[in-house]
């Protein structure tokens, strides 16, 4: 198999800093870690490994004294939030002399024991799919959009095999490592809550017609989303201000961190045209998400929406400059593709890039709004 360099890996080796890299399974997260030879790696994914850790708090100390590391690798730290005090005590009598690289798929359960590392000790980062960039802008489309970019399952030459590996990935991990965090005995409640969120990507968040539709109460939903969003299957992106002036609609939009996941939870892979629209959104949206963060970048993501219905996907706020951005899923633009991003410039009034991300491959200008390839547009924005 192809092997990738990922971004993050320049964060990465110029930090000397202890490292929690959280991202869902599959993101190549221990490939990664390996990469960087730890001395000491331990795998608490392994059923023995974690029956060994579970059952003796003392593991962490009598491996560390038989090898004497310099680097330790904790891969799946989560499924053993108590390990993190043994970490604490570890760093604080041996200062900057040992490196720690965590990694990890819940921060909902890691919440259990993050607090007690010391500010400063450690430094938290997010790994997602493949991006663009990491690809040279030369990402296929049409297969990012169906079958996604888990690293894996990319480079993997075959569809059918693709398909399979992201069925079992929506069955084995979503439905039931996802589900365990949700600590309920709902488990018909919360399979329909999964399909309904997943066919619902990329609209504006209504809890009560989610809970609705999945026949479950309003506070279910809320708490089923937070797992979702906690477990980083799911990315909100919030309303753009809040003005008195004008009424925006201030819900945000949520979005699946990989197509290829979105799409094997409602069960289709097919590119059709009514569905186009909402993956290619999707997609844009995480590789913006994804490639910000590999890249150290802070990024803000809004979207903008009036009472009127007038609406911009996304409002993007990096390096110091906004782009107003409206994603097409179509390689023909018209007229009524501009009428969203004239709205935002008259409610904006501040300088700003408007944008027509879409899937031609022409670079144009028409009325002073750019018409992009979504690959160029994102390397023009530097990720």
């Amino acid at each position: 198999m192809e092997i990738l360099r990922r971004n993050i890996l320049n964060i990465i080796t110029n930090s000397s800093k202890n490292l929690l890299l959280l991202g869902p399974r599959q993101t190549g997260k221990s490939t990664l870690l390996l990469s960087l030879t730890p001395d000491l790696s331990i795998n608490l994914a392994d059923e023995r490994e974690y029956l060994s850790f579970a059952r003796n708090p003392s593991e962490l100390f009598e491996r560390m004294a038989a090898t004497n590391p310099k680097v330790v690798f904790l891969d799946e730290v989560q499924r053993i939030p108590s390990l993190l005090n043994s970490l604490q005590v570890i760093m604080d009598q041996n200062k900057s002399s040992i490196r720690f690289l965590l990694s990890g798929s819940s921060a909902r359960k890691l919440k259990r024991g993050q607090s007690n590392l010391l500010p400063g000790r450690i430094i938290s980062l997010q790994l997602g799919p493949l991006s663009s960039r990491e690809l040279n802008y030369a990402l296929d489309t049409n297969q990012a959009l169906s079958t996604g970019t888990l690293p894996g399952i990319y480079t993997d030459p075959n569809p059918a095999d693709r398909m399979l590996v992201l069925d079992s990935y929506a069955s084995t991990y979503v439905k039931e490592e996802i589900q365990a965090e949700a600590l309920t005995r709902n488990i018909e409640g919360f399979s329909r809550f999964l399909f309904v969120a997943a066919s619902r990507s990329t609209e504006f968040l209504d809890f009560t017609k989610m809970a609705n539709t999945s026949g479950i109460s309003r506070q279910s939903a809320m708490r089923f989303m937070e797992i979702l969003e906690e477990t980083l299957i799911v990315h909100r992106c919030e309303a753009f201000l809040k003005s008195q002036k004008k009424r925006l609609i201030q819900h945000p939009r949520f979005f699946f961190f990989d197509n290829g996941v979105l799409n094997a939870l409602l069960g289709s892979y097919k590119l059709s045209e009514d569905r186009i629209g909402m993956l290619f959104e999707n997609l844009l949206f995480t590789q913006l998400h994804h490639s910000a963060a590999s890249l150290g970048k802070r990024i803000s993501i809004s979207t903008y929406r009036t009472e009127h219905g007038a609406e911009v996907d996304f409002i993007i706020e990096l390096d110091g400059d906004v782009w107003a951005i409206e994603a097409k899923g179509s390689k023909n633009i018209g007229s009524e593709d501009f009428r969203g991003l004239k709205n935002f410039a008259s409610f904006y009034k501040k300088p700003h890039r408007s944008v027509v991300a879409y899937l031609g491959v022409d670079h144009k200008v028409v009325g002073g709004v750019d018409v992009m390839p979504w690959q160029k547009l994102i390397q023009e924005m530097g990720l």
